[in-house]
This record gives C-alpha cells, structure tokens and sequence, in this order.
C-alpha cells in the first residue's frame, strides 16, 4: 500500500492518507470476492462493513475540516476589514521578524 505524503498539514493531509487507504483496501476485496472459503467471505464482509464505515466516518470529518477552513476564512476577513491599519502592523511586524531571523544565519 502507498501512503502518500501530506500536501497540507493537520486533519487535511490525514483524510487523504485514509482516504487512499480505505479505497486501496476496497480494490483488494474486491479482487477476493469469489474466494470460497467460507470463513474468509465472513471475515471479508465484516471488513467491507468496516471500510464503509469509514468512509461515512471521512467523509464527516472532510466536510467538518473544509466548515472551519471556510468559517476561519470569513473570520479573519471580517477581522481585516474591520481593522485594516491593525492587520497592517501585524503582517510589518511579523516580516520584520521574519527577517530579522533570517539574518541571524
């Protein structure tokens, strides 16, 4: 199985992994279907409950993640907007930082 790498941080990265985890197990039952081993289908039927499971699980928390990026988004505009010269000197003190570490090296 690959697990890719994160392309973003926290639980949005993490629902990728899961996700590519939970559709690769699926292509594998999917390939044992007709087996005919009888406790082997039980233990694979269980397992397909599973992965249906957590799909509905992902899905929740992928749409639970992309709910707080958009809230977080609106939050910090209206947060600008509201005061724009604050907004201002923090990104000039935050560069200021930034480069002051940077020359430091």
């Amino acid at each position: 199985m690959n697990i890719a790498t994160p392309t973003s941080n926290g639980k949005q990265g993490l629902t990728s992994n899961l996700r590519q985890l939970v559709d690769e197990a699926d292509q594998f039952l999917s390939k044992t279907a007709n087996s005919g081993d009888q406790k082997f289908e039980a233990v694979r039927e269980e397992f397909t409950k599973q992965i249906r499971q957590m799909r509905s699980r992902l899905d929740g928390l992928e749409e639970g993640v992309v709910y707080k990026a958009r809230r977080a988004a609106r939050s910090t505009d209206q947060a600008i907007h509201d005061h724009p010269y604050g907004a201002m000197g923090a990104v000039a003190t935050v560069g200021m930082l930034i480069g002051f570490l940077a020359s430091r090296r």
